[in-house]
């Protein structure tokens, strides 16, 4: 009853904010306007959405600091968290105002990640997929594939800044249509929820922070579901993504669940990173409509039917990785792999198709 509470007060608590800043976007005049080619929403729309999560958010967290600290994280790993997220607010504000060069773009999530590092957020270990150490590292628990851990020494801040620039670009890339990151990320924070709940991994201050964003989400799904009245600008789809990293990596360093859950999103970054740079293109600086999104979407499922989709793979692998050791996760990862093949190579065949037709 406690958790039902708190997930419906930050719920309304984000419906309210949401509303705010709508309205303020609007006075600000900080909107989208669709005079792209890619743009596919047809009126003016307010941005600065991620605000309201972020604030909604920050703020029950606030409130509910002591439950928080009752486990083994301390206020200065909650305030590295805060601070990141304000860092890519500003950030955030300030290229939906005046469109910032990427270059200048990418300097906001760096300097997110240095305060999450600089507030103590660490990996100590992760699971061993080898079954020997790897040079350079020390190796723990049981031997063979699976079966003990590599601890990571130094490199912990290699692999977190790694990890969460590519949550951050894939919510940043998957942010095409109306609803697709808020409900993929509610989807993955209520998985961390649940996953923090079981008695072998629990962890009730992750577990409440987990169920405080996925509420927030939700909260602020009410106007960002298609056609959406606001939209969540570069500091929100960035945020997204930077909260569902934090929070992979504090509950336990469960890293597979997010990449499950996020899977497909990943796989479609990935292959977008790669498409481009075959083609010479600076994958970053240019943009384009063959995200798997707008693929699906340009066969006339709809935006609704499409962001569905998304729901349902992200909700069907999540929910998988609940139950499946780190061997299974391992071929869940695999599966997805060959799911994005499958989908690239039929994409492939459709494109050359269509242009012998032509």
């Amino acid at each position: 009853m406690f958790f039902i509470i708190i997930f419906g007060a930050v719920f309304f608590l984000s419906a309210f904010l949401t509303l705010i800043v709508r309205k303020s976007a609007r006075a600000l005049e900080v909107v989208d306007r669709p005079n792209e080619a890619r743009k596919i929403h047809a009126a003016t729309t307010p941005l600065l959405g991620g605000a309201a999560i972020f604030f909604a958010f920050f703020i029950a967290l606030y409130f509910f600091r002591a439950r928080l600290l009752s486990g083994n994280l301390e206020p200065r790993h909650w305030l590295g968290f805060f601070a990141g997220g304000l860092i890519l607010m500003i950030g955030g504000f300030l290229d939906d105002k005046y469109r910032l060069k990427p270059s200048r773009q990418i300097i906001f999530p760096l300097l997110s990640i240095a305060a999450v590092v600089l507030g103590g957020v660490q990996i100590e270990k992760i699971t061993n997929p080898f079954g020997f150490a790897p040079f350079g590292f020390a190796q723990g628990g049981q031997g063979g594939p699976f079966g003990g851990f590599i601890y990571l020494g130094l490199w912990s801040a290699p692999l977190i800044a790694t990890w969460l620039l590519g949550m951050m670009y894939t919510t940043k890339l998957l942010d095409g249509l109306d609803g697709l990151v808020t409900g993929v990320t509610a989807i993955g924070a209520f998985i961390i929820f649940l996953f923090t709940m079981t008695t072998r991994y629990y962890q009730p201050d992750v577990g409440l922070a987990a169920l405080v964003l996925a509420g927030a989400c939700l909260g602020f799904l009410l106007f960002n579901w298609h056609p959406a009245s606001i939209f969540l600008g570069e500091g929100g789809s960035l945020f997204l993504g930077f909260a569902l990293g934090v929070l992979a990596i504090i509950s336990g360093g469960k890293i597979a669940i997010a990449l499950l859950v996020m899977g497909v999103p990943i796989l479609d970054v990935v292959w977008t990173i790669i498409r481009r740079s075959s083609r010479g293109i600076n994958p970053f600086k240019f943009s384009d409509r063959k995200h798997l999104h707008f693929r699906l979407l340009d066969l006339g499922l709809g935006q609704r039917k499409t962001v569905l989709i998304f729901y349902g793979f992200s909700a069907l692998f999540g929910l998988a990785a609940l139950f499946l050791q780190s061997a299974g996760k391992v071929y869940a990862l695999a599966i997805l792999l060959v799911i994005m093949l499958a989908i690239v190579i039929g994409f492939s065949r459709l494109d050359k198709r269509s242009r012998l037709t032509k």
